[in-house]
């Protein structure tokens, strides 16, 4: 079977809801990509909402506040949003590397291997009451004199020490209190089902990474599973390669994976010109990451790279987007051919509306 990338971008388009846009809630998009990137809250609920048909202000927080949602550390050391059941699965990947055993680790922080059972019992105990700030959470591990000498580092905010924590379904990310960062209790969330199986969880991963971004290169997998979550090259490898219900098809001369449920499906999308503006860091484009020219041509990657808002048509970026005021001033390259400045303007209108406030398209090619 072969395909064309257009046809293979027309396919993830419709299946992280661009193409068309999603009827669901903000925590049915986070599970269709598999994780949202959350240092920015602002740029999170807005490439949520820029994929519903219908959403409000704030529903990304509610998501949060009730447990649909959880905020904690992930892919490459970075804050990500994701359901429970996401966290559970990617979090087990990344306790994969058991950083914390490095002697290097072991040295700096005055812990050994045997020490981490009775520290994540302590911040256990300390959390069971609701969440805390760095602060707080530094006095109460401190408290234990075993522990006296990790308040120093986590109390300053480097949270070098707190990610092993969080991979282990410790502690996540609470609500802000008075703008100071807090951590609360994974395991009080209701919906939190508790770190699966290394060897459950990675056929998982790569599974629900090819039912949004399939058709995958294996590079491409190893990308956002193997590098970003610390699990090794030979694990996926294999994880993909003993995946029950996976092919490979051609697309545009490379071999991709796809799930073999998905093989007709594909076969019967038509490629789009569907326009959409996305903020910076969407994971339209962290997913596969910025090295792949198919949705990154190269000669734009620095912008994408530096956080620049993208446009997207046909899934391609083929330009960027700023806001001064009230014009949004649109960047079309001048190698993607003539803008199509009536989409481009209906892309600003759905912008407004999203962010309610009056709002006028100025479109220019670079």
């Amino acid at each position: 079977m072969s395909l064309t990338w257009a046809q293979a971008l027309a396919w993830r388009l419709r299946r992280q809801l661009l193409d068309p846009v999603g009827a669901g809630t903000v925590d049915d998009v986070v599970g269709r990509l598999g994780a949202v990137v959350a240092k920015d809250l602002g740029a999170a609920e807005l490439s949520v909402r820029l994929r519903l048909q219908h959403s409000q202000p704030g529903d990304l927080v509610a998501a949060l506040a009730d447990g649909r949602l959880v905020k904690t550390y992930a892919f490459r050391g970075a804050t990500h949003l994701m359901t429970p059941e996401q966290a559970a699965v990617h979090l087990a990947l990344r306790t994969a590397s058991r950083m914390w055993e490095l002697p290097s680790w072991q040295e700096y922080y005055g812990l050994a291997p045997e020490d981490w059972p009775a520290l994540r019992d302590v911040v256990r105990e300390a959390l069971a009451d609701g969440p805390l700030t760095r602060a707080e959470l530094a006095d109460a591990v401190a408290a234990t004199p075993a522990f006296a000498q990790l308040h120093a580092s986590i109390a300053r905010g480097n949270d070098t020490l707190l990610k092993p924590l969080a991979w282990q379904g410790v502690l996540c990310f609470g609500p802000e209190r008075g703008g100071r960062v807090t951590f609360a209790s994974l395991e009080a969330n209701p919906r939190w089902p508790g770190l699966p199986d290394l060897e459950d969880a990675g056929p998982r991963a790569v599974r629900a990474y090819l039912r949004s971004y399939g058709p995958a290169t294996p590079e491409r997998v190893h990308y956002w599973i193997g590098e970003g979550l610390g699990a090794g090259r030979r694990r996926v490898r294999d994880w993909l390669a003993g995946l029950d219900g996976v092919t490979t098809v051609d697309v545009g001369g490379e071999g991709a994976a796809v799930l073999a449920e998905d093989l007709e499906d594909l076969r019967a999308t038509a490629p789009t010109d569907a326009v959409r503006l996305l903020p910076g860091h969407d994971q339209w484009v962290l997913g596969p990451g910025t090295a792949d020219a198919h949705v990154v041509p190269s000669a734009r990657r620095p912008a994408v790279t530096g956080g620049a808002n993208l446009v997207l048509a046909g899934g391609v970026v083929t330009g960027t987007w700023t806001i001064r005021s009230d014009d949004v001033t649109v960047t079309w390259h001048v190698d993607a051919g003539p803008p199509p400045t009536p989409q481009l303007q209906d892309e600003v209108a759905r912008l407004a509306e999203l962010l309610q406030r009056p709002l006028r398209a100025i479109v220019q090619r670079a």
